[in-house]
């Protein structure tokens, strides 16, 4: 990252805390809900199976950097797989820095291509063992690992969604930073039950199990990409929001922090531990501004 945009997102962080501003920083466009899997912890997949025109995504991207978003995530159903007018994802990648985003990322599950070093940071979706995330995400797992060693110069997090069927399994993910140099971070979010998915959550004491499992992946030196202050917050379940600082576009449609927000009381089984963070650093949260300084900058 520019040391000129460090500066400009610290301006930001400040005058949010100060003035108590609701103004967003961070935009995610959904490209597609089209998917080549049926994950069993998605609810959001296939609906549809619609491909949004490259001129409204476009068109949202300027909007979005005019009303000062400046990182910016692309996401599906399966990224990669977008593609209109003879333009596909890394084109969008390329003219969202042309724009003048300071950090574009893209989500992917990985079966299709990594090779993406346009992107500032490649979240690779693996949840779990080999059977776990196979039981999730059907036999993917080899293929996954597979494009994972052809992606050369790429920043590649892992992003791993805990939920009942690998909470257990968070160790054995942190283990393959040490067999592919290219995974550069760790990111861990928890299963948000969207209908149809309610089977997955987990309770309290499962959830206990696999924060502590990650505190201890951090005290041991893994790149883990969450803040380590906000596992606390989490489990409380005491965070502000919605966070207002994040906003979500899918074909012209937007939704503050989520799109959970619309579903009345899934907000409050929110398993994003990005929004967590987030929320607390735009409250000023002292131990999670500390925790930001030290890993945000560390693995972006």
């Amino acid at each position: 990252m520019k040391i000129k945009h460090l500066l400009s997102l610290i301006c930001f962080g400040i005058s949010t805390i100060l003035l108590k501003r609701k103004k967003p920083i961070l935009g995610t466009i959904i490209l597609t809900d089209y998917c080549n899997l049926s994950c069993k912890h998605c609810a959001v997949n296939n609906i549809n199976r619609q491909m949004f025109s490259y001129k409204s995504i476009r068109k949202e991207m300027e909007c979005f950097y005019k009303e000062g978003i400046r990182i910016l995530f692309f996401c599906g159903g399966e990224t990669v797989l977008w593609q209109d007018s003879g333009k596909n994802v890394k084109d969008l990648i390329r003219e969202a820095k042309e724009i003048g985003f300071y950090i574009v990322n893209i989500v992917t599950n990985g079966t299709v291509d990594l090779n993406f070093p346009e992107a500032d940071v490649i979240f690779l979706s693996l949840d779990g063992n080999r059977l776990s995330h196979n039981i999730i995400r059907g036999d993917t797992y080899d293929l996954i690992l597979k494009n994972l060693s052809r992606a050369e110069g790429c920043n590649i997090c892992i992003y791993m969604a805990v939920n009942k069927l690998n909470y257990s399994h968070i160790e054995d993910v942190c283990q393959l930073t040490k067999e592919y140099s290219n995974i550069n971070s760790i990111s861990f979010n928890f299963h948000t039950p969207y209908k149809g998915t309610e089977s997955l959550i987990l309770n309290m004491e499962e959830k206990r199990i696999a924060v502590s499992t990650i505190r201890k992946m951090v005290k041991e030196g893994m790149p883990i990409f969450n803040l380590y202050s906000a596992l606390d917050a989490f489990l409380k379940n005491d965070w502000p929001r919605p966070c207002y600082q994040c906003i979500v576009s899918e074909n012209n449609k937007r939704y503050i922090c989520g799109r959970c927000v619309q579903i009345d009381g899934l907000c409050k089984e929110c398993g994003y531990l990005f929004a967590v963070e987030f929320s607390l650093l735009c409250k000023g949260n002292i131990p999670a501004i500390f925790d930001m300084l030290k890993t945000y900058i560390k693995y972006v």
